[in-house]
């Protein structure tokens, strides 16, 4: 089998012979950024949007990036090309560089990934999943950092809790998912999480499509209580698009129909990714 073709630091190189120094802070300290989108046959979605972010993050985290976007694109196609995926996805990553201190940002690194992914559903599953709320507050919120540390640590209790993802909330205010933003529809306005938690890419598009189609959002924070009275709850991913949440803690909600504003929005955002 071919191996895949990624990007790093300069050099195009086959994925299994590819690495950083276990001197680079992403290494060392886990210091570093990333990005990631779909890319339907040859079509990066959303690439101008996920670019942006992907600088401001790096801006924020005080990592320089000697690329241009314009260099960034020119690699996204030229992986695109070469590994001839069927589907797939793309990962930015921007390392601190090497550090002999193990402390101090130098020249951070540029790492461009592609992976094979598995087709999101052509139409919404009306099953839902079960949601487990956990307090906590990510570092640096609006920006995409590669720590996932209580992420990650968290699964065991997940999959205890009989969960399918976890719902951070801090100061009795819901938050995000580890990798998703959260909506509920209630009294036919869709509600959606708006401060301390990642300004997700998929989330700004189901607020452009609800407002191009005459729906009512409301961006604000969302209490914990309020979980309980929503009559549809959904969250938002790159990958996914849109997912539909049937139960949080113990409070199940309503299901989710074909009448849903939920399956509304999900085709509406499925149409969004062939304009």
């Amino acid at each position: 089998m071919k191996s895949i073709i990624c990007y790093v630091d300069g050099q195009y190189l086959p994925l299994d012979s590819a690495g950083l120094p276990v001197a680079d802070l992403l290494v060392q300290r886990g210091y570093g950024i990333f990005d990631f989108l779909r890319v339907a046959k040859d079509k990066p979605l959303f690439l101008e949007d996920h670019l942006a972010r992907f600088y401001n993050s790096a801006q924020i985290m005080r990592l320089s990036i000697k690329e241009t976007k314009e260099d960034l694109i020119q690699i996204v196609n030229q992986l695109v090309t070469v590994n001839q995926l069927d589907y797939s996805g793309i990962r930015f990553i921007v390392s601190g560089g090497d550090a002999a201190d193990g402390y101090t940002i130098t020249a951070p690194r540029l790492v461009v990934l592609q992976q094979p992914l598995a087709m999101p559903p052509d139409t919404l599953p009306l099953e839902g999943i079960k949601l487990v709320t956990k307090a906590f507050q990510r570092q640096l919120a609006r920006v995409k950092t590669t720590d996932y540390l209580m992420a990650i640590y968290l699964q065991p209790w997940m999959k205890q809790e009989g969960a399918d993802d976890i719902l951070y909330y801090s100061e009795n205010v819901v938050r995000e998912c580890p990798r998703s933003n959260f909506f509920i529809v209630k009294d036919k306005k869709i509600i959606t999480t708006d401060n301390h938690m990642l300004l997700g890419i998929t989330r700004k598009n189901i607020l452009r499509v609800a407002a191009h189609n005459g729906l009512t959002v409301e961006c604000r924070d969302l209490s914990l209580e309020e979980l309980s009275t929503a009559d549809e709850a959904f969250i938002s991913s790159s990958t996914k698009r849109i997912t539909a949440v049937k139960q949080i803690d113990d409070c199940v909600l309503p299901p989710i129909t074909k009448a849903s504003l939920t399956y509304q929005l999900f085709e509406l955002l499925k149409a969004l990714e062939i304009e």
